[in-house]
């Protein structure tokens, strides 16, 4: 891999993060983009009925129109996850919505599920998938931010999507639509949940959970037994955080929206342990939040987390970064004597 990130990180940087990130989607799309292929056995997982090259993939929010799957995957990608996307186009929240904490390789933002609805991401995702069959895409469905009826708006979006998705990704830990985050309560998620999975019993379709890193021990229980109980496939873990730790810088401490980025990690990783012994290691997590590094990823998978997925890391590093945890992960595993991934997970204790 041909590393150019380094010439262009001082132009991006220099530009509102929304428009950088609209320039490296445009990028992307002249298929000029970083090429790295993973080939490593010992990087091999299979979960919810699939086969994963590798355990590194690409959190919702890049590509949040299902725009660029492709050239994402040949970055070295083992799956990506697309969206968020809501049933109806939306604007989302007013700019500025999104805000770099540099020297903490952080992020907060307030998008709001900005993007064309349904149809203008179904016919994305229909085209990436026509091309490419075989690769792990997953779909991340939201609501709305004036829907009244947030049930029918996940049915919606499962049921577009599910024939065509690896996956699909439930999103109710967005701190940027109101209300959003109230239905990971129990009665609400276990509503919700009810709903889906009768829905999703006529497609063989793994569904996934994506809470929140902010959730009290009382609220994990509940999720977590929740998630059992419905035999969801897995849960990921987690979204971004509204807490506002000391080191972030004080311009943006007043700043509404998630944090992301190295200034998560810890937090992170600590709720993605809770629920590995919550379900005693019965529901998959996907692990999310501050990886920057192969160390990063083989500290959240030994917490519990079968795959990961990374997105802040990114801006910051660049597609290099792919590479980089890719290639430490086997080392690290070799240390400790595991000869695949998979033995891995959950061994931190």
């Amino acid at each position: 891999m041909i590393d150019v990130y380094p010439l262009l990180k001082p132009i991006l940087m220099r530009m509102d993060p929304e428009d950088a990130h609209r320039m490296t989607l445009k990028l992307l799309k002249t298929g000029l983009g970083p090429r790295y292929a993973c080939d490593n056995p010992a990087l091999e997982t299979a979960l919810f009925g699939l086969k994963f090259p590798n355990p590194l993939g690409l959190a919702a929010g890049f590509d949040k129109e299902a725009e660029v799957i492709a050239p994402l995957f040949r970055m070295g990608f083992g799956f990506v996850e697309a969206g968020t996307v809501t049933p109806q186009p939306q604007p989302g929240n007013p700019r500025p919505r999104v805000f770099r904490d540099v020297a903490n390789e952080s992020v907060i933002n307030r998008m709001g599920f900005p993007g064309g609805g349904l149809d203008a991401f179904e016919k994305n995702f229909r085209a990436f998938r026509k091309k490419y069959p075989g690769l792990i895409a997953g779909a991340n469905i939201g609501i709305n931010k004036d829907t009244a009826a947030p049930v029918a708006a996940y049915k919606t979006g499962l049921a577009r999507l599910a024939p065509i998705s690896s996956y699909i990704a439930v999103n109710v830990s967005s701190p940027n639509t109101a209300g959003l985050r109230d239905l990971q309560a129990k009665e609400q998620l276990d509503a919700l949940l009810s709903a889906l999975m009768e829905l999703r019993r006529a497609s063989p379709t793994p569904l996934l959970l994506k809470v929140a890193p902010d959730l009290t021990p009382a609220q994990r229980e509940d999720i977590a037994a929740l998630a059992v109980a419905h035999k969801i496939d897995g849960l990921i873990v987690s979204n971004t955080t509204v807490a506002r730790p000391e080191a972030l810088a004080p311009a943006l401490r007043e700043e509404k929206g998630g944090l992301s980025g190295k200034l998560l990690r810890d937090a992170a990783t600590g709720i993605i342990r809770d629920f590995h012994r919550l379900t005693s290691g019965g529901v998959p997590i996907v692990g999310v939040g501050g990886i920057s590094s192969a160390a990063d990823a083989y500290e959240k998978i030994k917490a519990g987390a079968s795959l990961v997925q990374v997105y802040t890391g990114l801006i910051y590093q660049g597609p290099v970064l792919v590479k980089r945890i890719l290639e430490g992960l086997p080392p690290l595993l070799a240390r400790d004597g595991f000869k695949n991934i998979s033995e891995a997970v959950g061994t931190g204790g």
